[in-house]
């Protein structure tokens, strides 16, 4: 694999993992060490086979979409709604809307 083709895939494939934070996870310590073994020197990306990293790259893309999806018409399932308005939204999927309830007045 060419050195500007290996570097161009790695930097695909970071953009697609979640941004580093404090420290980095061991995903991205074993994407380093397989692209640069040794980070110190300056040492020549390792040879990956290319198709493999394609492959993965591809899946990473994949699995964005998929959250991104799943986000957009499944907004229930992040667990961060509450069942009325989870209801509401329900009803209104099918076309329906929840009447307006009003506190009751006690007597």
């Amino acid at each position: 694999m060419a050195s500007t083709h290996s570097r161009s895939l790695y930097r695909h494939l970071l953009r697609e993992l979640p941004p580093i934070m404090a420290r980095r996870t061991s995903l991205h310590r074993t994407l380093r060490q397989t692209f640069y073994p040794d980070a110190r020197a300056a040492a020549p990306p390792a040879e990956v086979p290319e198709d493999h990293a394609k492959h993965f790259l591809k899946y990473l893309q994949s699995q964005r979409m998929y959250v991104m999806l799943l986000e957009r018409y499944n907004p229930g399932l992040a667990g961060d709604m509450d069942l009325q308005e989870h209801t509401r939204l329900t009803a209104r999927r099918v076309g329906l809307d929840m009447p307006v309830q009003g506190e009751r007045e006690e007597e």
